[in-house]
């Protein structure tokens, strides 16, 4: 990962797409920003501009499988944590009523998820719940314009659960134009320019992940000009930890690292100063660097990156994942380069998808790369924290149960952006259905139709109700694809498109307009030094792990979730059982490199998970020799990788790989056979 090349080209800017002629393609590296949109909320003076723009929530209809994750969702654990959590029982809740027992974070953090998948699916019944939340929110304003629960720390307010209501407000205000939003931020934003220095943001969670609520400063200011705001930004960024240092970050807690690296960069916007853009990817880089020497796009951290514990066996949060992408999105949205977008996918098809159960009920804390028993034991410290963190239980532990579920929802924001030149752009491939505004006002609706990651096609129908339309139309070409191809009604586009750049079709558009594009996948490699030369095998966006037979083993959730898990009276734990996964079949194997293929393409079940060994549309064989020496270690976890000089079995086995994201037992990070 060469971040600091990434960053120089995120300073060269594309130049403009639009010519004036009836058709123009080309490729720019960066989106234009010299014009502002003419439809959508974007950022104001002084503020630099933004590459995309996101659309408002409810503006995008998922389809395909990640419409599936989300109606598993829907009947999962983010779905009915109401009706089971502690936390979230109405009664003597803090989040309903002034002085209630239940009032730190976990509201906002299940709310978060829990509206917004409301609104993706249209669920009234959900959308309802969630209402009945956000009116007590905004009903919970008090004169001098502070809100929700006062929680206090050392003497000073912790407002960090705030940070994450905000957002919750601001998807609300985004599906409903509800002008109460905005008078009731503005009033809080206000109330925090009162608030003295020596007691703002002082505590550990809030200093570190301050940046949380400066991108809510953008998004309001964007929307009501209010200079105080710009006062904010600044009151904000000095309170919040240091994100900016070149060889050091103020703590190594993963999910403050996946939240706090997009700080500077949001900060960015307020100066124009380039330091604090390079900062952003610096952090990338750091903890990637010294602790994400493996495939997934994240790192060891589980609780915090410790010396000497970076072996791909070191997992990370579930809440990590989850927060990682939502600070990929935003990046995505402020410079435009693909590399955000790509690492975005990594984590949501690689690594994301096998910390759930596939009927996602229950999650696991903690999840990683080479991972080869999933039980409720204490592992620390082979682990940093302790506990029983590697089994899926609804209640181990209550952040990420409450947290994970806003990930995919918002990634399913994210699919199609509006661009400052008032045209449209994807980055991030799925099925869905976009109704936007592009040009001078007209409206449009782009329908997307693919497998993507699990098909190399894509098709874009492009609806216009008012006739011609012209404006440009952005797709990213991923870096890893090689003679990617492009179809405008059926007919071929001679380009020669530079991976890790935009296609731009500036056109006028007629009503069912199609854009077909193929995206070509091939088997590739990459080698991490630090951790013995091991190898992973990737297949465009995915990467590949060991197929392991995996055995569930069922368990009481009350008996094995960690100390500070509380269900509501009377909830039916039953119905929301532990599992422990252990492996069934050898896992210790080197990589005979040379021997990996595709065996089997199979087309995509609909409505069914395809993260899971059972529907997996991809399955690919090779040779691997076990390595006797490499098993469980002393903490009960998969040993670490092996030295290269360890023996290798002189007998090869064929064995099968599948996608790493439907494998909850995984090796994705092998040893070569041939040393």
């Amino acid at each position: 990962m060469k971040l600091n090349v990434l960053y120089i080209a995120l300073m060269l800017m594309g130049s403009a797409c639009s010519s004036g002629l009836p058709e123009t393609i080309q490729q720019v590296n960066r989106i234009p920003t010299e014009e502002t949109n003419l439809n959508y909320a974007s950022n104001k003076k002084p503020l630099i501009p933004q590459q995309f723009i996101k659309l408002p929530t409810g503006a995008i209809k998922p389809g395909g499988w990640l419409l599936t994750q989300l109606q598993l969702q829907k009947e999962g654990l983010s779905g009915h944590l109401d009706e089971i959590s502690a936390w979230l029982q109405k009664e003597d809740n803090a989040w309903l009523k002034a002085g209630g027992k239940w009032g730190w974070e976990e509201v906002p953090y299940w709310l978060r998820g829990y509206a917004d998948l409301a609104y993706l699916t249209g669920d009234k019944k959900m959308i309802n719940e969630a209402t009945v939340w956000i009116k007590a929110i905004l009903d919970s304003q008090r004169e001098d314009g502070n809100f929700g629960p006062y929680n206090e720390i050392n003497g000073s307010q912790d407002f960090w659960p705030n940070m994450v209501a905000l957002w919750i407000l601001q998807s609300y205000y985004e599906f409903t134009d509800d002008q109460r939003v905005l008078d009731f931020m503005t009033r809080y934003f206000h109330f925090l320019l009162t608030v003295p220095d020596e007691r703002f943001l002082e505590s550990y969670w809030e200093n570190s992940r301050g940046g949380d609520n400066l991108w809510s400063v953008v998004w309001l200011y964007n929307r009501t000009g209010d200079s105080k705001l710009l006062e904010l930004a600044e009151k904000i960024h000095r309170n919040t930890a240091d994100w900016t240092k070149s060889t050091e970050l103020p703590n190594w807690h993963n999910v403050n690292v996946a939240q706090g690296c997009r700080e500077p960069a949001t900060y960015y916007l307020f100066t124009g100063d380039e330091k604090l853009m390079k900062a952003s990817y610096n952090v990338q880089s750091l903890i990637r660097r010294a602790f994400g020497q493996v495939p997934g796009g994240m790192f060891g951290a589980d609780e915090n990156a410790r010396i000497g514990f970076f072996d791909p066996r070191q997992g990370t949060e579930t809440c990590g994942f989850a927060e990682q992408m939502a600070s990929d999105e935003i990046m995505l949205l402020i410079t435009g380069d693909p590399y955000w977008a790509e690492n975005c996918e990594d984590i949501a098809f690689n690594s994301y998808p096998a910390a759930i159960m596939p009927d996602y009920k229950s999650l696991r804390y903690l999840t990683a790369p080479n991972m080869v028993q999933s039980d409720s034991e204490n592992h620390k410290p082979g682990i940093d924290n302790a506990g029983p963190f590697l089994a899926m239980n609804p209640f181990s532990s209550r952040c990420c149960q409450h947290n994970h579920g806003f990930a995919w929802p918002y990634y399913a924001e994210h699919l199609v952006f509006a661009t400052p030149d008032n045209g449209a752009a994807v980055a991030l491939f799925n099925t869905c259905e976009a109704r936007m505004k592009v040009a001078d006002g007209k409206e449009i609706v782009i329908k997307e139709v693919t497998d993507y990651p699990f098909d190399t096609k894509i098709k874009f129908t492009i609806n216009t109700k008012a006739g011609q339309v012209e404006f440009p139309f952005y797709i990213r070409v991923p870096r890893w694809t090689e003679n990617a191809s492009f179809k405008v009604n059926g007919k071929s586009i001679k380009v020669n498109p530079e991976n890790g750049n935009y296609l731009c079709i500036d056109r006028i558009w007629q009503d069912g307009d199609q854009v077909e594009v193929d995206f070509p996948m091939k088997i590739s490699f990459r080698t991490w030094q630090v951790n013995k030369n091991s190898v992973s095998v990737d297949y465009g966006p995915l990467t590949l792990s060991l197929q392991i037979a995996e055995r569930y083993v069922k368990r009481d959730s009350k008996e094995t979730a960690i100390w500070d898990s509380q269900w509501q009276t009377g909830a039916d734990a039953s119905q929301w059982p532990s599992y422990e996964i252990y492996a069934d079949s050898p896992w210790n194997y080197a990589l005979d490199i040379e021997t990996v293929r595709l065996k089997e393409h199979r087309p995509l079940k609909a409505g069914a998970n395809p993260f899971t060994q059972e529907n997996v549309p991809f399955v690919f064989e090779a040779l691997g020799r076990q390595i006797p020496e490499w098993k469980l270690d002393e903490y009960k976890l998969c040993g670490v990788l092996p030295d290269e000089n360890t023996a290798r079995s002189e007998i090869s086995d064929t064995i099968k790989l599948i996608p790493m994201g439907a494998a909850r037992l995984r090796i994705s990070a092998f040893p070569v056979a041939d040393k």
